[in-house]
């Protein structure tokens, strides 16, 4: 195989990767390294469908993102479909988030892992009181499956009820973001009133 077909064959690959979601370093260290390599062809190649290349080198995982567009100018139609997440997805993740900020913080170590219990722990804190135990089982259960249908977290095969809190949360949940989202919790906690919800996700 001569060098540039075996060139086009990686940029297929990580380009086929890429458009089926996040590519992660750890999962699959020839491909991210493909990446890395061929980032300016991959830019060039998604710019003409409207799609922009975000690369989180010191994180370990890339994703493609839409380019914002002119709302006066006729644009492309969106391959990411943005979608609008519920208020209880919405507080886990900003939980997550934070419990995700906190480790950095405390240590070295990049994968952080939690059981279910602690995640439903973290939750249970800010719902209404006297409500039905096992309702609020069911219910915690629905978000973490959204959560993981989302990709910002990911079900151990250990089969032991843990879960990985992956890192791209950081690139969609910022500092800001997480500040702005505390201070409507705060709110509602004070008003007993469910605010909605400013979260859009891509």
């Amino acid at each position: 195989m001569t060098a540039e077909i075996q060139e086009n064959n990686d940029l297929s690959q990580v380009l086929i990767s890429l458009l089926k979601g996040v590519l992660y370093r750890d999962e699959n260290s020839l491909l991210w390294s493909s990446l890395l390599d061929l980032q300016a062809y991959i830019r060039d190649y998604i710019r003409v469908i409207g799609l922009k290349l975000e690369i989180y080198e010191d994180e370990g995982f890339a994703f493609l993102r839409s380019v914002p567009q002119d709302e006066n100018e006729p644009g492309l139609p969106s391959l990411i479909v943005k979608r609008q997440l519920s208020y209880p997805v919405s507080l886990l993740l900003a939980l997550l988030r934070r419990r995700l900020a906190e480790h950095d913080a405390s240590t070295s170590e990049s994968r952080l892992i939690l059981d279910k219990k602690e995640i439903i722990d973290m939750v249970k804190t800010f719902l209404p009181e006297g409500t039905n135990e096992a309702k609020i089982m069911d219910q915690i259960e629905t978000h973490i499956n959204k959560t993981i249908e989302l990709g910002f977290i990911r079900r151990l095969k250990s089969g032991d009820g843990k879960y990985e809190i992956r890192r791209i949360l950081k690139a969609f949940i910022d500092a800001q973001w997480l500040s702005e989202f505390e201070k409507k919790l705060g709110e509602y906690i004070n008003s007993k009133f469910e605010p909605g919800n400013p979260m859009e996700e891509e």
